[in-house]
């Protein structure tokens, strides 16, 4: 008996078919490992679901706690040679969030994210509690900041000596070299965070008080905070 003969365009046609097939059912967990997006800090407790319908637990990114998302990979990014996994967290609350991880040849970051992004101890002993995002895209390509735009608003977490944050301070993210730099300031103008943030996960944030406030310069030195001119200036380095 001889066996099904079959032609070479219904082999490729097969084949196609067979691909298309583990794509399609994909479990979002191996799509996300597939992405390289752990290189840059990137994990989760648990990932459920298929690429077109996922949920991660408690996303991390680095030691910065995301949380439960929703996620669903882009079909589209596909076709453009990058892996855009659209997160979302939409339950009416404060901290809804939405936005995409990307990553493709020479290139890893975030795309047009907006919502809060809990920090918890990330940067102590400075006191950001989160990150407020506005659309905000940023991305590495090989060791180097790519591109950076959006606008972000640290909240601080609880009180700090003599200083009134409660409104937070705010800028737009950018590329300073090859780090990512989020250029914070206050209301008032006084108070600035300058944090930078390199692929390898290594940051750096100096805080700077000006003030001719005896009194305030002294509580700021009992936090930490060394002189520089007529400013005090507190210095954090560490890794995400």
């Amino acid at each position: 008996m001889m066996g099904l003969q079959l032609s070479p365009r219904t082999r490729i046609v097969l084949i196609l078919l067979f691909f298309f097939g583990l794509i399609l059912f994909m479990p979002m967990r191996i799509a996300l490992g597939l992405t390289g997006l752990e290189r840059v800090g990137v994990a989760a407790r648990d990932v459920r679901g298929s690429i077109w319908n996922g949920r991660i637990d408690q996303l991390m990114l680095g030691t910065m706690p995301v949380g439960p998302v929703r996620a669903a990979l882009s079909p589209i990014s596909l076709l453009m040679g990058r892996a855009r996994i659209d997160i979302w967290r939409q339950e009416g609350a404060a901290d809804d969030l939405s936005g995409a991880l990307t990553a493709g040849i020479g290139r890893i970051g975030i795309d047009d994210v907006t919502g809060a992004v809990p920090l918890g101890r990330s940067f102590a002993p400075l006191p950001i509690g989160s990150l407020i995002m506005e659309d905000v895209t940023a991305y590495f390509s090989g060791d180097r900041c790519g591109h950076a735009e959006g606008r972000v608003r640290a909240q601080i977490a609880g009180q700090f000596p003599g200083l009134n944050l409660s409104q937070g301070l705010s800028g737009i993210v950018s590329c300073d070299g090859d780090a990512l730099l989020l250029p914070l300031v206050s209301q008032s103008g006084l108070e600035k965070v300058n944090l930078r943030i390199w692929r390898s996960g290594r940051y750096v944030a100096e805080m700077r008080v000006e003030t001719a406030d005896a009194g305030l310069t002294d509580a700021l030195g009992k936090a930490g905070f060394a002189g520089v001119g007529g400013a005090r200036l507190l210095k954090v380095e560490g890794t995400l």
